[in-house]
């Protein structure tokens, strides 16, 4: 269970989060709503101690963030941040091979190998293993990076906008890879996620925030309400069921 306690966080005298408390649910898929600027992936990448807080404590399984060496922690939580930068050329098989590193540091074996051809096919990148990144499209090459964060095979994944890159098909497809893992292998997602329709299609929890603060936390049923979006985005929206889902648009 990740647990944060009156977390606060500020860029340059500029608050950003201040006194946050929340209990991110195991074995979910959890996505982090709310308009630009609300603090999502600030949170995000706190809870996977890649920003610093100022005050206030983040629990992951009983022991406080700081506590954990760095080795264990990449076991047990990925994080794959919205922009990538790679300075070497790698091909695809090699980047997902990276994800191993935690566990092999460096030092592969044919268990490792093995995980890099599950997620080759399990993400649709089999026909481009051997391709250079410098070489793919956006959407391929965001695939590949994900591919290398399931590789890592933790406890917790941390995404933010893993999707903003992908077309429709390939947004699918992860979204139910995603939710896969959760059912079957026990995995605690947690995204960020501007694509409503998504959030509401998928996630099992839903967190919506405003300015640095959780406005309101709870199932699609919960959340899925034309005043709450009212409120997190300045904006009218008209909400739809279609086949059993919620459906969410912004009235012309």
């Amino acid at each position: 269970m990740i647990q944060l306690t009156n977390l606060s966080i500020s860029y340059q005298d500029h608050d950003v989060i201040q006194n946050l408390n929340l209990t991110l649910p195991d074995n979910q898929l959890i996505a982090l709503i709310g308009s630009n600027g609300a603090g999502k992936s600030t949170l995000l990448s706190a809870i996977g101690r890649i920003t610093p807080i100022d005050s206030g404590s983040i629990i992951i399984d009983n022991r406080n963030i700081n506590d954990w060496a760095s080795d264990d922690l990449a076991k047990t939580v990925a994080f794959l941040k919205q922009e990538q930068q790679l300075m070497m050329r790698l091909k695809v098989f090699d980047l997902i091979l990276l994800g191993r590193y935690p566990h092999s540091k460096g030092h592969y074996n044919e268990a490792d190998f093995q995980v890099v051809v599950d997620v080759l096919e399990s993400l649709d990148l089999a026909p481009i293993a051997d391709e250079y990144l410098d070489q793919l499209s956006g959407g391929q090459r965001q695939r590949a990076f994900i591919g290398m964060v399931m590789a890592q095979d933790t406890k917790y994944i941390l995404l933010d906008e893993p999707v903003a890159a992908l077309d429709m098909k390939h947004s699918r497809n992860m979204m139910r890879y995603l939710k896969q893992l959760v059912q079957t292998q026990n995995k605690s997602v947690v995204m960020v996620l501007h694509d409503l329709n998504l959030a509401l299609g998928y996630a099992d929890y839903l967190i919506t925030m405003k300015d640095g603060e959780i406005i309101h936390q709870g199932t699609v049923e919960d959340i899925a309400t034309p005043a709450l979006f009212r409120q997190l985005y300045d904006c009218e929206v008209t909400i739809s069921t279609i086949n059993g889902r919620k459906v969410v648009y912004p009235e012309l």
